[in-house]
């Protein structure tokens, strides 16, 4: 159940960990490390990059890469999601992603590391991304009461974010101010310990399926089905597509546009300090979407969080301070991690949970497949109109995404869990 219909403000006992039982702690404990390993390995590989090519398109072509798979497997991922143990999917990706990075950290240390193998390396932990995230999204249900989405989800993001941006990235940037290879080998070691996190849960994640055997195409279908009926849930998708496309627009040509000789003029270890700002907003978020949205309703929250998103390619486009681009960082870093939270819980409390994962790999389709696209038109437009150029686009793309949001009502969202509890 989504906090829409949930009883009144609960007691402050209800925040205290046994509430959310042990196995969501090993879930948190898992999520920590693992996004430890993605916050390190989000600044060490741009820069790896950047050592090798000062191009823009080359540089956005490694993001693009990492991306891609997003519009190629989505949606077999969330097909596998509901048909596969979610814990052995999310475990076994763990593994190969520690394995893969570990080796592109042995292959720096020799030097023998060139563009091509970015690519490759980018793709390849990008289809293990999609596996990974849908199988944790789908299974978070099956760990916690319904009723407790909302809340066992702003403490994951709060973990996630703050080891992603906070933590991570100025580590990484640390680490690979040092010696590159090292920061690879660290993101690699970070997989590791939360794939054995990931093993002491204690129960079956493999979803309950009724009826006889679909083919993967079929299953597909069914849930693609469910995401184009249900309207608000179609509205959020599209919504957060078209921001995910800006952000990774923003995302590709950060680097080169962060960091000395580019107009912030930062060093190595500055970068990981930037990405480090948002990582700050998005753990203020985090905690406190659940009571902002009590206090002001989720509708009026997520019509705040879209005005707020064009904060960064406004800033981007018009300045050349760090200061006031990290601010920016902050600002939005909490605001999308509010909405993240209100539409995922809502998202996990409506869907059926056999049907969840190929929903969520549908919406992410539509979320997460738009930042090979965002990308793609960065490094093209940089060459040709410069990075500042592309972010003023950006703003100007962004500013209006606030009129499908004001579409989405309380009314709304409560018509649809209303639906959901008759099903």
């Amino acid at each position: 159940m989504s906090e829409g219909a949930e009883a009144p403000p609960a007691a402050p006992s209800d925040d205290a960990t046994p509430r959310l039982g042990p196995n969501f702690w090993r879930l948190w404990a898992a999520s920590a490390a693992s996004n430890l390993a993605d916050g390190i390995f989000r600044v060490a590989l741009p820069l790896l990059a950047l050592r090798l090519t000062r191009s823009p398109a080359a540089v956005a072509g490694v993001a693009l890469a990492g991306r891609l798979p997003w519009l190629l497997f989505a949606l077999h991922a969330g097909a596998l999601a509901d048909r596969l143990d979610r814990r052995r999917t999310m475990t076994l990706v763990n593994i190969g992603r520690g394995a893969v990075i570990a080796t592109l950290g042995v292959l720096v240390w020799a030097d023998a590391v060139v563009m091509p193998v970015l690519f490759v390396v980018a793709f390849t932990l990008g289809i293990g991304e999609t596996l990974f995230d849908t199988a944790a999204q789908s299974m978070l249900p099956s760990v916690v009461d319904r009723d407790r989405l909302s809340r066992a989800n702003g403490r994951l993001y709060a973990v996630e974010l703050s080891m992603n941006q906070f933590v991570g990235p100025p580590l990484g940037g640390v680490i690979a101010g040092l010696a590159l290879a090292w920061a690879f080998m660290g993101s690699g070691a970070a997989y590791l310990l939360a794939a054995g996190a990931l093993v002491l849960l204690r129960g079956s994640f493999r979803p309950t399926r009724r009826g006889p055997p679909a083919r993967l195409r079929a299953d597909i279908a069914d849930g693609l089905r469910y995401l184009a009926g249900n309207d608000l849930l179609r509205t959020l998708a599209l919504m957060v597509g078209a921001m995910n496309l800006i952000s990774s627009g923003i995302d590709a040509l950060l680097p080169i546009f962060a960091v000395a000789p580019g107009p912030l003029g930062l060093t190595e270890v500055g970068f990981g300090v930037l990405w480090a700002a948002g990582g700050v907003g998005s753990v203020v978020g985090s905690v406190a979407a659940d009571r902002v949205a009590r206090l002001i309703g989720r509708s009026r929250l997520l019509l705040v969080n879209t005005a707020v998103f064009a904060l960064v390619p406004i800033a981007l486009a018009l300045t050349s301070s760090a200061v006031v681009v990290g601010a920016a960082f902050v600002a939005v870093g909490a605001s999308g991690m509010m909405w993240n939270v209100i539409t995922v819980s809502l998202r996990q409390a409506v869907v059926p949970d056999h049907l969840l994962g190929r929903v969520n790999a549908g919406y992410r389709l539509l979320a997460w497949g738009s930042m090979p696209v965002g990308a793609a038109i960065a490094g093209v437009g940089a060459e040709l109109i410069g990075a500042r150029g592309v972010f003023a686009v950006f703003a100007l793309a962004a500013i209006p995404l606030v009129v499908p949001v004001r579409r989405i009502t309380d009314a709304t969202i409560e018509r649809t869990e209303a639906a959901s509890a008759r099903t």
